[in-house]
C-alpha cells in the first residue's frame, strides 16, 4: 500500500522590496500617563497652593507676628483661644446668617428666570444676556454702585421707590443693624443670580421635549408639568446650585468690606473680615491662621455634602 504525501504549500514569491518590521516606539511610563504635560501645572499648583497650605498650618502653631517678631511655637494655644473668642463665633454667625438669607432667593430667583427665559420666544438672546450680564461685573463696581446710588439714605433709589408707593423714606439701609445685612444680601442677589440662572437654563434645555408632549396629551396642565417633570429632573442641578451657592456665600468678604466695613457695630462682619483684621490690623498672623483653618474645616465639611449624598443615592439605587 503506497502512501501519498500531501503537497507542500505554495511558496509566496518574494518581491523586490522586503517588508521591514514596524519600528517599536519607545514609551516611558511617565509619558503614557501624560505627566509630562501636566508637570508645569503641578509645579505651579504645589508652589502657590500646596506649600502655602502646609506652611499656614505651621504658622498657626506659632505666635508669628506680621512685623517679623515672635514666631515661638505655642502648639494648639491659638486654636484654643479661637474657640473661646466670642468675636469668632459672632463673625461666624454673621457669615452663616448671610448664607441662609442669600442662598434661598438666589436659588429660587435663578430657577424662575431660567423658566421664564426657556419659555420666551422673542429675542431670547437679549433676555439671557441682560440677566447674566451683572455676574460679569467686578465686585467693587457693583458694591460702589449700590452704596452710592441705591442705598444712600434720603435720595437713593431704594428710598425713592419707598416714597413712590407712599412709604416713609430715610431708612438707613447701610447704617441700621436691621437693614444692613438685608442690603448686602440684595446686592449679592442682583449681582450673582446670573450664574445660577445659566446652570438652570442649561439643565432645562437638556430635558426631553417628548415628556412634556406626552404629559400635555394626558391632560396635565402647566403647573403639573412643572411639579412632576421639570422640578424632579432638575433635582441634581438644584443640589449642585445649592452647594456652590453655600460655598460662595460662606466666603463673603468684598461686599461687606466695601459697603458697610463690617458695621454697624460689627453686625455684618463675616469671619473672613475678622481674619483680615486679626492678621493685618492686629498683626497676629499666627492667630489669624488658626481662625482661618477652623473656617476651612467648616467649608470642607460643607463641600463633602454633595459627594456623600450622591454616593448614598447610588448605593440605594444599586440595592
Amino acid at each position: 500500500m503506497t502512501s501519498t504525501a500531501a503537497p507542500p504549500p505554495p511558496v509566496a514569491k518574494r518581491t523586490g522590496t522586503a517588508r521591514r518590521p514596524a519600528a517599536r516606539s519607545v514609551r516611558r511610563p511617565w509619558t503614557e500617563h501624560g505627566l509630562v504635560f501636566v508637570a508645569p501645572f503641578l509645579a505651579v499648583y504645589a508652589v502657590f497652593l500646596i506649600w502655602p497650605l502646609i506652611s499656614g498650618v505651621g504658622i498657626s502653631l506659632t505666635s508669628e507676628n506680621i512685623t517679623g517678631s515672635g514666631g515661638e511655637f505655642v502648639g494648639l494655644d491659638n486654636y484654643a483661644e479661637a474657640i473661646r473668642d466670642g468675636e469668632v463665633w459672632s463673625s461666624l454667625w454673621n457669615t452663616v446668617w448671610f448664607t441662609v438669607l442669600s442662598t434661598v432667593p438666589l436659588v429660587l430667583v435663578g430657577l424662575g428666570l431660567a423658566l421664564l427665559a426657556h419659555q420666551l420666544r422673542v429675542v431670547q438672546w437679549l433676555w439671557r444676556l441682560s440677566w447674566f450680564a451683572p455676574f460679569l461685573l467686578p465686585s467693587g463696581v457693583v458694591c460702589l454702585l449700590f452704596a452710592q446710588m441705591v442705598f444712600p439714605s434720603g435720595f437713593g433709589l431704594a428710598d425713592q421707590l419707598l416714597a413712590s408707593v407712599g412709604l416713609e423714606p430715610g431708612i438707613g439701609w447701610l447704617s441700621d443693624e436691621r437693614y444692613a445685612m438685608l442690603s448686602v444680601v440684595a446686592t449679592t442677589v442682583w449681582w450673582t443670580v446670573g450664574f445660577n440662572f445659566l446652570l438652570y437654563l442649561a439643565a432645562l434645555q437638556a430635558v426631553p421635549a417628548h415628556l412634556y408632549e406626552a404629559a400635555e396629551l394626558d391632560g396635565a396642565g402647566a403647573w403639573k408639568r412643572l411639579a412632576h417633570i421639570t422640578l424632579p429632573l432638575l433635582r441634581r442641578t438644584t443640589v449642585l446650585v445649592v452647594v456652590l451657592q453655600v460655598l460662595a456665600s460662606l466666603k463673603i468678604f468684598d461686599q461687606v468690606y466695601i459697603m458697610t466695613g463690617g458695621g454697624p457695630d460689627y453686625s455684618t462682619r463675616p469671619i473672613l473680615q475678622y481674619v483680615y483684621q486679626q492678621g493685618f490690623t492686629g498683626y497676629r498672623i499666627g492667630y489669624a491662621s488658626a481662625v482661618s483653618y477652623i473656617f476651612f474645616a467648616l467649608i470642607l465639611t460643607v463641600s463633602l455634602v454633595r459627594p456623600l449624598s450622591a454616593r448614598r443615592r447610588a448605593e440605594e439605587a444599586a440595592k
